[in-house]
């Protein structure tokens, strides 16, 4: 949790000195309508619709809890979640990757190295590769650290327990008798259900986290009223349903109300803050200069990388493999119309943002 509050600090500290004092590039904008004063308005309606859209997309799972239809072990929240995924989904592969191939592909690069290979997909490839070690390291070292914590001797019942290899050899002294088997079965896989989600909801938070900077650097830079105004309502409801996705993970990982809080503020304020970046590097930021195509490339590849892993593995295979949803139908029919709602309204989005 601290690393990656960590990681996203340095990313707003350092992006805007990477991408600042560019050099130009003879690639011009489609639009070059420029009105500083409407586009600064439309900007402060931005950073408000969306730092609010943000606040209740990631609070409605959290806040669900007390909510008898919306708990996570309901078939409501199963589908929101999958609707939540399908966004998430649609977010890397319709909305990130392609700008990825755009930047680095941009006629202002040059043509060796960037032209002559696939950087964004390739940068992408290793981006879900790195994302899939992180989640296997990470899970199996906070479950070989809770494991070591979670082995007390019981008193009370005369419990003494030895565990070799996985294997709990228990002697019960009131009934002076002995069994073999796994005291700790349902514990155990309960704590591994917990670990996964708690490391999957830090993942996908540095995924969004990522994308987030960029395009509140890319809006809050502009000038054009006519960029800024379509992206306004784009990105409000990009940032609602992501917010969705990353506060069914917060929820099911039952992290305490501090760190749930630093999450929510994280996601809350990130592009916002890009927003704010934007603004104040705009005299100096030029969108076609080669470092900040190059940055927001690679960013933007490692971005989609990250999101494309953690929908299809982590949030879409874990569920929809599940016993839950193997013995119910009506789940199944639903998991999956809300996975292609979601995709769908997202993919839709593109149009304007």
């Amino acid at each position: 949790m601290k690393i990656m509050t960590l990681f996203g600090c340095i990313l707003l500290l350092v992006l805007p000195l990477l991408v600042s004092g560019d050099s130009t590039c003879n690639g011009t904008s489609l639009d070059n309508t420029r009105d500083k004063a409407k586009a600064l308005q439309f900007k402060l309606v931005a950073i408000t619709s969306i730092l609010i859209a943000s606040a209740l997309g990631v609070c409605i799972p959290i806040l669900g809890k007390k909510i008898p239809t919306l708990r996570p072990e309901n078939d409501i929240f199963f589908m929101i979640k999958a609707f939540a995924a399908g966004v998430i989904l649609a977010t890397g592969f319709i909305h990130i990757l392609p700008d990825a191939f755009d930047s680095l592909t941009s006629p202002c690069l040059e043509k060796n190295p960037w032209g002559n290979f696939p950087f964004a997909g390739f940068v992408a490839m290793v981006s879900a590769m790195g994302t899939m070690m992180v989640d296997t390291f990470a899970t199996n070292y906070y479950e070989r650290a809770h494991f070591n914590k979670a082995l007390p001797v019981k008193e009370d019942a005369h419990v003494h327990e030895v565990a070799h290899e996985g294997h709990v050899h228990v002697h019960t002294h009131a009934t002076h008798g002995h069994a073999h088997g796994s005291a700790f079965v349902s514990d155990d896989l309960s704590t591994a259900d917990l670990v996964r989600h708690r490391v999957i909801s830090q993942v996908l938070e540095l995924g969004i986290v990522v994308h987030s900077i960029i395009i509140g650097i890319s809006l809050g830079a502009s000038y054009s009223p006519n960029t800024i105004k379509p992206l306004v309502a784009a990105l409000t409801f990009h940032q609602f349903f992501e917010g969705m996705g990353l506060g069914g993970c917060i929820s099911q990982a039952k992290f305490k109300s501090k760190a749930i809080a630093t999450m929510v503020l994280f996601f809350s304020l990130t592009t916002p803050t890009g927003i704010g970046i934007g603004m104040g590097i705009s005299s100096v930021y030029n969108e076609n200069g080669p470092t900040a195509l190059m940055v927001e490339g690679i960013f933007n590849s490692a971005s989609a990388g990250i999101l494309i892993y953690m929908a299809l593995v982590d949030l879409l295979a874990a569920d929809f493999t599940s016993p839950r949803m193997k013995c119910n139908i009506r789940l199944q029919l639903g998991a999956h119309l809300s996975l292609l709602l979601g995709s769908g309204c997202m993919s839709l989005l593109a149009k304007w943002a």
